[in-house]
């Protein structure tokens, strides 16, 4: 149980350095208005993540444990959505960033702003639907219970990682958003990252 620990704090680390619209979200909101903004935004970020992760564990642990068959599509579908999340990252433009065309500035409207960002993006529930059964295994204990531990470690981790981004952005202004080398070494991890995440899902088995 701790290498598969260890082997998704590692992965969750890499996919929240990996480029996406809540960490580049973090990171122009930090750049232009202050580290302040980007921490609101990341904790509300991660209380979205909250409810994903309620509800991949009070649904997956159901069809891993009832359903092979349900399993196997789940994992197709997964490892389907993975891949084309790599092609998208690797093939993603770089070019300066633009700011969000948001001016929200009140501790309180900061963070209503990343729960809402986070709890309508359909593509949270389906990326946590492929990416956290994975390390899931019923010799380990209950699964519902490994699931929502998961998903825990999962907020922690990005917890930390986007109040880096936020502090690093704040610190460092515009020289941050405007580096299209940055942006394109971290499309190519993140287009790694998710193609061998599709891997380990597509040969994966309930047992």
């Amino acid at each position: 149980m701790s290498e598969t620990i260890v082997t998704f704090v590692v992965a969750s680390t890499l996919l929240g350095i990996a480029p996406g619209p809540d960490n580049i979200f973090v990171l122009t909101q930090s750049a232009l208005y202050g580290k302040r903004s980007g921490i609101l935004i990341t904790l509300g970020l991660c209380s979205g993540l909250v409810v994903h992760t309620a509800a991949v564990a009070l649904g997956v642990a159901a069809l891993i444990q009832t359903s092979v068959i349900a399993f196997t599509v789940l994992k197709v579908l997964g490892a389907l959505y993975l891949l084309v999340l790599a092609w998208q990252a690797f093939r993603a433009p770089v070019g300066r960033l633009e700011a969000p065309g948001s001016n929200l500035r009140s501790a309180g409207a900061l963070y209503r702003r990343g729960i809402i960002m986070n709890i309508t993006n359909p593509k949270v529930s389906i990326f946590f639907l492929a990416f956290l059964p994975q390390f899931v295994a019923p010799e380990h204990g209950h699964i519902t219970a490994q699931i929502f531990l998961l998903g825990g470690i999962f907020i922690f981790v990005s917890l930390v990682v986007f109040c880096l981004v936020a502090v690093l952005a704040g610190a460092l202004g515009n020289r941050l958003h405007q580096s299209t080398k940055t942006q394109l070494y971290l499309n190519r991890i993140a287009g790694a990252v998710f193609a061998g995440l599709a891997l380990k899902l597509a040969t994966a088995s309930v047992n």
